[in-house]
């Protein structure tokens, strides 16, 4: 086994430290989950089993770097990895080295005995019995050591330096997310609560990646700091076009919402909830050419550029089309903000058997015709049809008239209009006309 051990405050931890030292642990366990699900919170410490986990993050050494940089941005104190979960724990109170020492035995050995803490409960007595250190300890005749310290010093012993089974109780992911943080000074511009933000993303990342999901809608709060001392909060609501999980892209994306505001009083706390998210699947590469997905990232790229620029120009200044379930072409698609597009949206158009142009003009282009024909840059062949679109008497408008549309679509060309897709009315009488209504790209 591979585990790291997250110290949340300094040690020994400091008195007046204990909520701050809480919260710190609880932030590294939300974070921590992203990695594995052997999660311990432990004495104000938090440990990881990893090795489970080395192929899929890239092997041990980009995944202790990613664990060490990412854990100092929370608060960790101290860092350090074994092969138990005591042990780890004991190297990290020591401030030991932090990659997994060769022996662990000979490392053990040499560590104070307030690092373990069944030995710190017994240190006063173990120290008139000559112990100074947890290799003085193991020399003592065991019998005579259980009869005068307790059967609980031996097991913890054993278990750090792997000679017997560890069990832990493990840390059991929170249902919903919300996180706070206590600034620890007063921020007075917006662009600076980013700071503090990232903390928060982080652990909402990992919480994401337990869930295997990702985050569509996110509120952050602020708490103002009044001369008053009333509880004044300010807060930003973002949404995204896709699901996201990485904390750089949502900070990216937090940092163009937090560039438009202004905060009328100095702010003191911090508080990130997860509002809305979807199932994140991961990307599988193929082994035949052609169907693998860099189509699929470049258009994650694109979506994920496009959001930076909605939250940079403001509300409703980018538009998402969508698809409707509707089968007249000018009901058939919607626009609405990047992001707040309905996510019961059709893929596809409901009743579109026939060809459908590329482009649609905004609203039917009278034609002239000429023997029954239509005339566009000269007359058209109609070469494909009819396709017959019928029906809207149900949808009335403010006037109090209907929408209804009764029509026969035909693709028609010429030599120098291209493909054109044009409709002829279905009226009775002589007043039956043709429309030009699309173009084929």
């Amino acid at each position: 086994m591979l585990w790291v051990a997250l110290l949340a405050c300094a040690w020994p931890e400091p008195a007046a430290s204990a909520a701050s030292a809480a919260a710190t642990a609880h932030a590294l366990a939300v974070w921590g989950l992203q990695f594995t699900p052997r999660v311990v919170l432990l004495e104000r410490a938090v440990l990881l089993e990893l090795e489970r986990s080395l192929r899929l993050f890239g092997g041990q050494d980009a995944l202790r770097r990613r664990i060490e940089t990412q854990s100092a941005e929370l608060g960790a104190a101290g860092r350090a990895w074994a092969g138990t979960a005591l042990g780890a724990l004991a190297l990290a109170r020591a401030a030991a080295t932090p990659t997994p020492p060769r022996d662990l035995g000979r490392a053990l050995d040499a560590l104070p005995l307030s690092c373990l803490d069944a030995a710190a409960a017994q240190e006063a007595l173990l120290q008139r019995l000559g112990c100074r250190r947890l290799g003085d300890v193991r020399r003592l005749p065991r019998e005579g050591l259980a009869r005068r310290c307790g059967p609980q010093l031996l097991q913890h012993i054993d278990q750090a330096y792997g000679l017997r089974a560890e069990q832990h109780a493990w840390f059991s992911l929170p249902q919903v997310f919300r996180a706070r943080l206590e600034l620890p000074a007063r921020v007075e511009d917006a662009q600076a609560l980013l700071f503090g933000a990232r903390r928060l993303l982080l652990q909402l990342e990992g919480w994401l990646g337990a869930r295997q999901a990702g985050a569509t809608g996110l509120r952050l709060r602020w708490r103002f700091d009044t001369p008053r001392g009333d509880d004044g909060w300010g807060e930003l609501a973002m949404r995204t076009a896709l699901p996201l999980r990485g904390a750089e892209q949502l900070a990216r994306l937090l940092a163009e919402h937090l560039a438009h505001l202004r905060l009328p009083a100095p702010v003191t706390e911090l508080e990130l909830e997860l509002q809305d998210m979807l199932p994140l699947a991961g990307t599988t590469a193929s082994l035949l050419p052609g169907l693998s997905t860099p189509e699929a990232g470049a258009s994650r790229e694109l979506l994920l550029a496009l959001q930076r620029v909605a939250a940079r120009l403001g509300p409703r200044q980018v538009l998402q089309g969508v698809v409707l379930p509707e089968h007249r072409p000018e009901w058939q698609q919607a626009w609405h903000a990047l992001g707040e597009a309905p996510r019961n949206a059709a893929m596809a158009g409901a009743g579109s058997a026939g060809p459908r142009p590329g482009f649609l003009l905004p609203h039917p282009l009278p034609l002239r015709s000429r023997g029954g024909r239509p005339m566009w840059q000269g007359e058209l062949r109609l070469l494909l049809g009819p396709q017959r679109i019928e029906g809207g008497w149900w949808q009335r408008d403010e006037a109090g008239g209907t929408h209804h549309v009764a029509r026969d679509y035909w693709v028609a060309a010429n030599e120098r209009s291209g493909l054109l897709w044009v409709f002829r009315s279905r009226e009775r009488d002589a007043c039956a006309q043709w429309f030009l209504h699309g173009v084929f790209a």
